[in-house]
């Protein structure tokens, strides 16, 4: 593909990938499209003869910010600031080379299987986040489903409930994926954090408007009762009766696969990136393994979880597990590349 980079619009600011408050104003976001799209005289997406799709994972500001209820900061410290600077300059420099972007976003409420308010311990007590539950504890009487929420959740059936938590996190550690981690409130629809990095939706928004490309987002994580790290499926399916609990988004995923490139970067490397790779890598095996060299990974547009400790270390850091996700990821054929490289010779 021969490709030149394309200018940065003059109202990009780079320091606004920091601003937890930047917004676009989109009614003179429109107009200088109009303009941008006349003088350098770019196609609509439509007119394109390769499909390049790129996918930004869960870029919100709970995630993208320190003052975010979980800021991915990496090992760096700064992980998802700049890696917003870097996905929004990407997304402008080949904007006439993306066909469709399409953007996911986490989103809960305040009552969810992965959050402490759903827990309490033996006494009754709420629980904490950052700690991990296993189908040990609750077997032990040590955690246990908060009983106010059976009511609105089950009809009051709290048995019920008792057996469905067992099963969720038995069913978590048989696959071997994760176990069930609390985390604190984040990305709760309706909040400030819940929404997209203003720099990036600055961005996207612009693409849009030059190619006359919709922008597309993809909804995930509102099931109370599992997880949904990956965008294409909840980490569990099943009901301990056999009932469905989730289903997979296969209706996105044969739009993945049916471009001609996915390019890939987000939040977090180690969970929700990591998790919609694994379900991608997954389909690609059951249909070609070959169709994982279309897939792209920006490696330096993502970070992975770090949670410090307030004394200078961490807590936890899972860098080593997207670290190896990424290794297995390129082993199964998929590219790994970062934003700076020029796209023309990423892309053949």
């Amino acid at each position: 593909m021969n490709h030149k980079e394309l200018p940065l619009p003059v109202f990009y600011d780079h320091k606004s990938a920091e601003k937890w408050g930047h917004r676009p104003k989109e009614e003179l976001l429109f107009v200088a499209a109009e303009d941008w799209r006349k003088a350098l005289d770019i196609r609509p997406a439509g007119a394109d003869k390769t499909n390049v799709h790129l996918l930004l994972i869960d870029v919100q500001k709970d995630f993208c910010h320190p003052e975010g209820a979980l800021f991915v900061a990496g090992r760096s410290g700064r992980g998802a600031i700049d890696d917003n600077r870097r996905i929004a300059e990407f997304i402008y420099k080949n904007l006439d080379v993306l066909t469709a972007i399409t953007t996911t976003m986490d989103t809960h409420f305040s009552h969810q299987i992965f959050f402490p308010s759903f827990w309490v311990d033996r006494e009754g007590k709420p629980l904490t986040a950052h700690r991990v539950i296993t189908t040990r504890d609750v077997d032990a009487g040590e955690v246990r489903p908060n009983p106010a929420m059976a009511k609105w959740l089950c009809g009051g059936n709290y048995p019920w409930l008792v057996k469905q938590v067992r099963h969720y996190c038995e069913e978590l550690e048989k696959a071997g994926k994760y176990t069930l981690y609390l985390w604190p409130p984040h990305c709760l629809l309706g909040s400030d954090g819940h929404a997209l990095v203003g720099a990036i939706h600055e961005a996207r928004l612009f693409h849009s408007y030059v190619r006359g490309a919709q922008s597309w987002v993809e909804v995930k994580g509102g099931n109370p009762l599992t997880e949904n790290y990956s965008v294409l499926s909840p980490e569990v399916l099943t009901r301990f009766d056999g009932q469905p609990l989730g289903q997979k988004n296969t209706l996105f995923l044969k739009t993945l696969l049916a471009a001609d490139v996915v390019i890939i970067a987000g939040q977090a490397a180690s969970h929700c990136v990591k998790s919609s790779i694994d379900d991608i890598l997954g389909e690609i095996a059951s249909v070609d393994a070959a169709l994982a060299r279309k897939i792209y990974l920006l490696t330096d547009c993502m970070s992975a979880v770090t949670v410090p400790d307030g004394k200078g270390g961490l807590v936890a850091d899972f860098t080593p597990e997207a670290d190896k996700a990424l290794a297995k990821f390129a082993a199964a054929g998929m590219n790994l590349v970062k934003s700076t490289d020029e796209i023309g010779r990423w892309l053949k």
